[in-house]
């Protein structure tokens, strides 16, 4: 895959989970607006139902005593109706009130069209007021009598004067009449939670009564106006349908009872939209990953056949020079030549033995047997290794070997190998003459192992990767260092097998610092 292909690839993949959590986001909010809608729409049926149910009882309440009256038999007269009562008592002032309503008649005389031996008709209108009015009719000669017509009159309107006196007397009690008379805090409640129940809202709620924005004693003890988003409506209307009074309600837990709603549903969007977040991640990481690691095999086989051409060009020189009839009598000449064979041959098996070592330790079929050995025998054991090569290019090795307590549970051979590498690491990236110090020292029940090189030393970034398999510091196409970035993976595997561990502390042209940390035996 080109790398223009899978940046693309990144991006519309990138794109397309930033898509999916904005659409999830935008799905989860709508969802909560649209329940808050419904919360409100509900509360306010609720509020409704509440202020005529509320209306209604006061209004069955003068019924109550219009039907006494009514019980007593014979024709009831406005003075009967305009002395209904329902509050007696105003506790505020602590006195007796009544309150008296009366019907106005205005009377309108239309000239008679029709000879009945009247003058005229007479038509009346009425009109509520708050005094005692009393009705007379008088005669042309203005006496108290009344005319035939006049009665009839009288008799045919008397059930809407009735239902005049009636209603004027219940709205001048009402409008007089201190609001927590006519209803109590008990009744609201009731009626609200019995009706927001029905809508399945079950949530503590504060409400109260206002008359012309001022709060009245029907009211719950923590209601607050504006803490809370309040939903309100008019109670007791008047025949304008308006009203001094307005019913309010707040829901303290108004938000945490809609979210909780939905909780269920967008519990489940996160959750998918985090397990699509954790699978892009791990894709990505994958593809990232495995491209690193198709471009450090391709480095491999490049280093591998760079590795091999020359031993085997070595080889079928040394073969060529041997076939040769006069090189093939001189015993001298092929001797030699048989030894450039065997050390070339040698060098591609130990390269071959290499990559399967490290395989096998990937396989976890590297059976490591281990005995109780001197970590400082070893030391001057792998020094003798490379010690003539660092000569040949007039370096040096110097040992402080300064732990008082040196032995460890180890496999002789391969930490031999283990402290071969590091050296043989050191010598390589090196540019100069070799300047290798390498020293010991005791840190609790621990042996630190430190091999110092004054050498090319590396960046922060390749510090991060040295111990990864195959891996090589890219330097193009210059093969000016050998190997195959197995060396020092296969440092990191036997040092985890012994329990240890493997750090490096380095800055670029300035050298570096291995350190093994090894348990002690006790």
């Amino acid at each position: 895959m080109s790398k223009k292909l899978f940046v693309l690839l990144v991006i519309l993949m990138s794109l397309s989970l930033v898509g999916i959590i904005f659409v999830q986001a935008y799905f989860i909010n709508n969802t909560f607006k649209n329940k808050e809608e419904q919360f409100t729409v509900s509360v306010k049926k609720a509020l409704t139902y509440t202020s005529n149910r509320v209306a209604e009882i006061e209004y069955n309440k003068y019924f109550e005593k219009l039907n006494e009256v009514l019980a007593k038999g014979g024709q009831p007269d406005t003075t009967d109706l305009r002395n209904i009562t329902v509050y007696k008592k105003n506790e505020d002032i602590n006195e007796l009130v009544i309150f008296n309503t009366g019907i106005l008649e205005e009377n309108f005389k239309i000239p008679s069209l029709i000879d009945i031996s009247l003058d005229s008709l007479n038509f009346s209108k009425y009109t509520g007021f708050t005094s005692t009015q009393v009705f007379k009719n008088t005669d042309l000669d203005g006496g108290m009598a009344i005319s035939p017509e006049r009665s009839f009159q009288k008799i045919f309107a008397l059930d809407k004067l009735m239902k005049k006196t009636f209603e004027a007397q219940i709205i001048a009690e009402a409008q007089n009449t201190p609001i927590h008379y006519r209803v109590s805090k008990g009744i609201v409640r009731k009626l609200l939670r019995k009706k927001l129940l029905e809508d399945d809202i079950d949530v503590d709620f504060e409400f109260a009564i206002y008359h012309k924005d001022l709060a009245t004693k029907v009211q719950t003890n923590n209601f607050e106006l504006q803490k809370f988003p309040t939903v309100g409506v008019p109670i007791f209307l008047d025949n304008n349908d308006e009203s001094d009074y307005k019913l309010y309600v707040n829901f303290p837990q108004r938000n945490k009872f809609i979210f909780s709603s939905i909780i269920g549903m967008a519990l489940l969007s996160v959750v998918f939209t985090i397990i699509i977040i954790i699978a892009y991640s791990s894709a990505l990481y994958q593809l990232i990953k495995q491209r690193q690691i198709s471009q450090i095999k391709t480095d491999f086989i490049n280093n591998m056949t760079h590795e091999f051409k020359t031993p085997i060009a070595t080889i079928n020189l040394a073969l060529d020079a041997i076939k040769n009839p006069k090189v093939i009598v001189d015993e001298e000449k092929v001797r030699r030549y048989l030894g450039m064979i065997k050390d070339e041959n040698k060098r591609m098996h130990a390269q071959v033995e290499n990559v399967l070592r490290i395989s096998k330790l990937e396989k976890n079929e590297l059976n490591i047997s281990k005995e109780r050995v001197d970590l400082h025998d070893l030391i001057n054991d792998a020094i003798t290794h490379i010690e003539l090569i660092v000569e040949n290019r007039d370096g040096y090795i110097n040992t402080h070997l300064d732990a008082k307590s040196f032995e460890v549970l180890a496999n002789e051979t391969h930490f031999t190998n283990v402290i071969v590498n590091m050296l043989d690491n050191a010598v390589k990236y090196s540019s100069d003459k070799p300047k290798i110090d390498v020293y010991t020292e005791n840190v609790g029940n621990n042996i630190l192992v430190k091999i110092k090189d004054q050498g090319n030393g590396m960046s922060k970034a390749v510090q991060k990767k040295v111990f990864e398999k195959f891996y090589r510091e890219h330097t193009g196409d210059v093969h000016n260092v050998k190997g195959h970035g197995l060396g020092l993976a296969y440092v990191k595997r036997i040092v985890d097998d012994h329990q240890g561990h493997v750090t490096v502390e380095s800055e670029k042209g300035k050298g570096s610092t291995f350190i093994i940390k090894l348990p002690l035996i006790s």
